[in-house]
């Protein structure tokens, strides 16, 4: 089965979108034969595409938004995976950007999604319309409703003197359908250059309008309506006329929700928020400014205050005279520990001049009993 085959009934149902317009403009006085009725089931066909359209639009949009709020945290994991080319660590920043997606429920392909619904209209149109002399000289089969007395009317019906299925590259000898097939490739490039413009510049954060993403996008910018406008050289008018009018319908439809619902933090934001203060201005109706969130920078560890030097002021010599007191008190702190294992003798009332020494106690070395020798004490403790 061949791409053409598969467009089959999209071509099917493109045919009769334009052949149920075309009945309803002449239900309101336009001609059934050639003429005005079958240029505007064209744009017919626009309206009903881009109406049924409308809930992936809003999509779109929201997966836009998404993208460029996630663009922080997407730069800061291509920042952590730049130099590591390794298969583990392509896989961890595969599995990060995906949770990332999923965790604010957005996708880059959800953007896309429109584009890729219109393309196969785009294309069942251009074969329709290559198809018309065919189908009207009886050299090819018809489709849909479209058969050949229909073929015929349309194929006669003109945009300013240009057949719907001519182009601008294969009538040489056709002036009239050159400028207006010209015309519309112009249009057509123009409208699709302001619409992307609109949408990117002034419909996202600044934050978003950095990075390699940003600078990829205004390449396309760019290169997106010189694409169009040179290969719109073999579109037939008919396509043409359906592409500008489908670009229109997208600068309105944006125009209108960057209006109501700009994207946080951008310059459409920024307007919307001076209108509604001029509109409550004039009603009376003060709107307090809200103050935008500062988040504080983590605050590292205090810095311990520095201790003191307690000797500093102090008079010379007080510093050594303290170290000789802790030097004596460590000294004199064994004779404390010996006294306290030492039973407590009752002091010699007899003692000359109140002595502490125990009653009994005649000096060194004496045998009388009930005298306790300080060197024989020691020993007795060393034994022990």
């Amino acid at each position: 089965m061949d791409l053409m085959n598969i467009l089959y009934p999209i071509e099917w149902v493109v045919a009769w979108i334009m052949f149920l317009c075309h009945k309803a403009l002449t239900l309101v006085g336009l001609s059934e034969g050639s003429g005005a009725a079958w240029i505007l089931s064209i744009v017919g066909l626009v309206i009903v595409i881009r109406t049924v359209m409308i809930p992936l639009f809003f999509k779109q949009i929201h997966a836009s938004r998404g993208m460029q709020m996630i663009q922080p945290e997407l730069q800061a994991i291509q920042k952590k995976y730049k130099n590591k080319k390794d298969p583990a660590s392509r896989e961890a920043m595969s599995r990060e950007t995906m949770d990332l997606y999923k965790k604010h429920g957005t996708n880059p392909f959800s953007s896309c999604l429109p584009v890729l619904l219109q393309a196969p209209v785009f294309f069942a149109l251009f074969r329709v319309l290559n198809g018309l002399r065919g189908i009207s000289e009886g050299t090819q089969d018809a489709i849909g409703p479209i058969d050949q007395a229909i073929a015929q009317a349309a194929e006669n019906s003109t945009l300013f003197g240009a057949p719907l299925s001519s182009t601008f590259l294969h009538e040489p000898t056709d002036l009239n359908t050159k400028v207006v097939a010209g015309v519309l490739i112009v249009a057509m490039a123009a409208t699709q250059f302001l619409t992307q413009r609109q949408l990117t510049m002034k419909n996202m954060p600044q934050a978003a309008l950095e990075g390699p993403m940003m600078q990829t996008q205004k390449i396309m910018l760019y290169m997106l309506p010189v694409i169009m406008g040179v290969s719109g050289v073999n579109f037939p008018v008919g396509v043409l006329i359906y592409w500008t009018t489908t670009n229109l319908w997208s600068m309105g439809q944006q125009f209108y929700t960057i209006r109501k619902m700009p994207a946080p933090g951008s310059e459409a934001e920024r307007l919307l928020n001076e209108r509604k203060a001029r509109k409550a201005a004039r009603k009376g109706i003060v709107i307090e400014e809200t103050t935008p969130t500062v988040i504080e920078a983590p605050r590292g560890q205090r810095q311990q205050p520095k201790r003191k030097d307690r000797q500093k002021g102090r008079p010379a010599g007080s510093g050594t005279s303290a170290t000789a007191q802790g030097s004596g008190s460590a000294a004199k702190a064994p004779s404390g520990a010996q006294s306290a294992d030492q039973p407590t003798k009752a002091r010699d009332p007899k003692a000359p001049g109140g002595s502490n020494t125990p009653g009994g106690a005649t000096g060194k070395g004496s045998g009388t009993p009930g005298v306790v020798t300080p060197g024989k004490s020691k020993s007795k403790r060393n034994k022990r």
